[in-house]
């Protein structure tokens, strides 16, 4: 299992459980520290369920057993006490009385979780596959909907910026006109936090039987989006009240965008380079000078 925290991966894994799965699953991230002292069979007890529910949940998120899911849980606390980035008694509720600090709190705390446990579980070789491929590339095709659709754009921004023929798309059928177009020579991002958006999976597959090589950014590695992808980069998530998952991921996600961005950069650095320096007078010639008091 990749080091992250296990009930990370549970509120990922929730939505996609039913029935008494998901009665595990929702009792467990209710109190962590107190199913470390519980059995399986009275966890089963606790959740209505049974012993044998509680071990099928355990292999649904992808841990071995029952043992396994109670060391990650007792490792998790561990972290979260020793940790710069956080403590193991701040969770993600908010509630309508709290305190602007404790709303500062929390909100901090699960967005430097998100972005440290993503690059825990960071892929070197896929994010060293995926900058290779794009500096190469002789165009890039980004799709994005929705709030991936304001990723897609802040991907198209860094890479347009250092020289790369790039654009992103968040209309499906301009998105899936774009791909169709493309070629062996060619590289396609898919960006989806739950990895099943049929708007970005549509072109993205398109992309693929172009011969594209394919990226996919998604916080769900059995997703439809990661199944199909030649390259895949994993996200964490920070939910919290009023925050969804898929809000709550965006830090991640742009922190694994700013990997391959910066790796394509050091790749293709005479062209980074050259490009960088015939842009970067343009702000400073649209900023706005105060005048002085007289």
């Amino acid at each position: 299992m990749p080091s992250t925290d296990v009930t990370t991966l549970i509120r990922t894994e929730l939505p996609r459980l039913a029935g008494s799965l998901r009665k595990v699953g929702e009792l467990i991230l209710e109190d962590p520290a107190a199913v470390t002292h519980c059995s399986a069979a009275e966890l089963g007890r606790r959740t209505g369920t049974s012993q044998a529910t509680v071990t099928r949940f355990c292999r649904a998120i992808g841990l071995d057993s029952y043992q396994h899911l109670l060391i990650e849980l007792a490792q998790e606390r561990g972290r979260g006490e020793a940790s710069d980035w956080g403590t193991a008694e701040i969770g993600p509720d908010i509630s309508p009385d709290d305190s602007l600090e404790r709303v500062v709190q929390v909100v901090g705390t699960a967005d430097l979780r998100a972005v440290q446990q993503t690059i825990d579980r960071m892929d070197l070789d896929a994010i060293e596959r995926a900058a290779q491929a794009v500096a190469r590339a002789r165009r890039v095709d980004v799709y994005g909907v929705g709030g991936s659709g304001a990723v897609a754009w802040e991907t198209e921004t860094r890479l347009f910026r250092i020289g790369c023929a790039v654009r992103g798309w968040t209309e499906v059928h301009a998105a899936t006109t774009s791909a169709a177009l493309l070629t062996p020579a060619d590289v396609a991002i898919g960006i989806s936090h739950s990895g099943g958006t049929r708007e970005v999976i549509e072109p993205f597959q398109l992309a693929k039987e172009r011969g594209a090589t394919t990226v996919a950014l998604t916080s769900d590695p059995r997703s439809r989006l990661a199944r199909s992808a030649d390259i895949r980069l994993i996200s964490s998530s920070a939910e919290t009240s009023f925050r969804p998952e898929g809000i709550g991921a965006r830090h991640s996600v742009l922190t694994l965008i700013d990997c391959v961005y910066v790796r394509v950069a050091q790749l293709s650095y005479q062209r980074a380079s050259a490009s960088l320096a015939l842009t970067d007078h343009i702000a400073g010639q649209h900023t706005v000078k105060s005048r002085r008091a007289r």
